[in-house]
């Protein structure tokens, strides 16, 4: 596959812009010009640019108390976004991947298989999982649920109470780029061993003062471990190199 034929919205995320380092040559559209909320708007795009084979939807709201104060930018986005984002390639004929979460398991036991069941615990997660909804309806489609950061944890705390696969974005980058050029369909987890998000802080951040910080001081409810079985990535493509870009 060419570098060319990939379409990545959301490219001025945090992901996004990585993934521009590891596929500079992949479309990276402005969401002026191809808006999720506006499916004429993207099918326009689409026809001006007839070799794209694969589209990787990484725009989303991701601000949990935000959508806990305003649902609504997250239903127009997360949900009704990525259910234009599925009719779009299913009429174009595209192979969709969509970056879910974590956070779209109860956090209650961890380790969460690809096929362990769902249940969200703010609106956050229920929009990504409205998304997911969406994906499922596509059989040409990737679901992959991850958790990362910053490459450097930019806060003075981190919760201690709080388990998780989150990893710093250079290396979630570099995963997806190995599921981007495969042709893997179906839902995979990608992350690191389960650790706490302290753990995770120092991990990345060792020289920096960090406090430990406990989950039950949030106003709003975030899952307590939400850490993924990443078997199914491992066995797949861990020491391998599958497909070229």
């Amino acid at each position: 596959m060419l570098e060319k034929d990939i379409l990545i919205d959301g490219g001025s995320g945090l992901l996004g812009l990585e993934l521009k380092k590891l596929i500079p040559n992949a479309l990276f559209p402005p969401s002026i010009i191809f808006d999720v909320t506006d499916s004429l708007a993207m099918e326009r795009y689409i026809n001006q640019n007839n070799n794209i084979k694969v589209l990787v939807h990484c725009a989303a709201i991701t601000a949990p108390p935000k959508i806990e104060e305003n649902p609504y930018d997250a239903l127009n986005v997360n949900i009704v976004g990525t259910a234009n984002i599925v009719k779009l390639c299913s009429s174009f004929n595209l192979k969709l991947i969509y970056i879910s979460t974590d956070y779209v398991f109860d956090g209650v036991v961890g380790n969460y298989r690809e096929s362990d069941s769902v249940y969200p615990t703010n609106k956050y997660a229920w929009s990504k999982l409205g998304g997911e909804c969406a994906v499922k309806m596509y059989n040409n489609s990737v679901i992959v649920r991850l958790s990362f950061g910053k490459n450097e944890f930019p806060y003075d705390g981190a919760y201690d109470d709080q388990w998780t696969s989150r990893e710093k974005v250079s290396d979630t980058a570099i995963k997806l780029k190995n599921i981007i050029q495969s042709d893997f369909i179906g839902t995979i987890h990608i992350g690191s061993e389960k650790r706490t998000v302290y753990e995770y802080a120092k991990s990345i951040s060792p020289e920096k003062e960090i406090k430990k910080l406990s989950i039950k001081s949030r106003a709003d409810k975030i899952p307590q471990d939400t850490s993924l079985n990443t078997n199914l990535y491992k066995s797949l493509f861990e020491n391998s190199v599958k497909g070229t870009i």
